[in-house]
């Protein structure tokens, strides 16, 4: 394991899966992983996280939920916060605009970059897997196009090119 993948881990304890899969961060523990003692000096860098958000064309909505917690305070009493859940994407978009004299925020620009890249590879290999299941289906259909092609009587290649742009046609 890399300096990178201990002190990174950080940002795995924190991030949240609901049951349906879905991963989100809350903003205060965000904050706080990335050096942010005072709440306030964070929301700055949320609010440009969600104008990065807006201006890409993105929803705001799909990636920045605003929600209230209950947190614990002295002697076991609890009090109501509003908190933000960031998705993957908005975690990217934060750590960007956030204090990059913060040494936790340069481990968090990394982290967040090489799962993003990571995503990408695993977005591409699932294309990949994609096209040769397609082209699996195509070669397939081709054979009993041939098929029906022979049971129909065709025998010219000519009337053959015609039979099989009709089957394509079909498809």
């Amino acid at each position: 394991m890399s300096a990178i993948d201990g002190d990174a881990s950080a940002f795995v304890l924190i991030r949240r899966v609901d049951p349906r899969g879905v991963e989100c961060w809350s903003s205060r523990e965000f904050a706080e992983a990335l050096g942010y003692s005072d709440q306030r000096n964070f929301q700055a860098v949320l609010d440009k996280a969600k104008l990065a958000c807006l201006n890409s064309g993105q929803p705001v909505e799909d990636h920045c939920v605003d929600i209230t917690e209950m947190i614990q305070v002295g002697k076991g009493a609890q009090r109501a916060v509003k908190t933000t859940l960031l998705s993957r994407y908005a975690c990217y978009l934060a750590i960007q605009n956030a204090d990059p004299g913060k040494p936790r925020v340069a481990l968090g620009q990394t982290y967040f970059a090489i799962q993003t890249r990571r995503q990408e590879l695993s977005d591409e290999a699932v294309e990949e897997q994609r096209r040769l299941r397609l082209r699996e289906e195509m070669r397939t259909h081709n054979v009993q196009l041939a098929d029906a092609a022979r049971g129909a009587g065709v025998i010219e290649p000519r009337d053959y090119a015609i039979f099989q742009n009709h089957g394509y046609q079909g498809l």
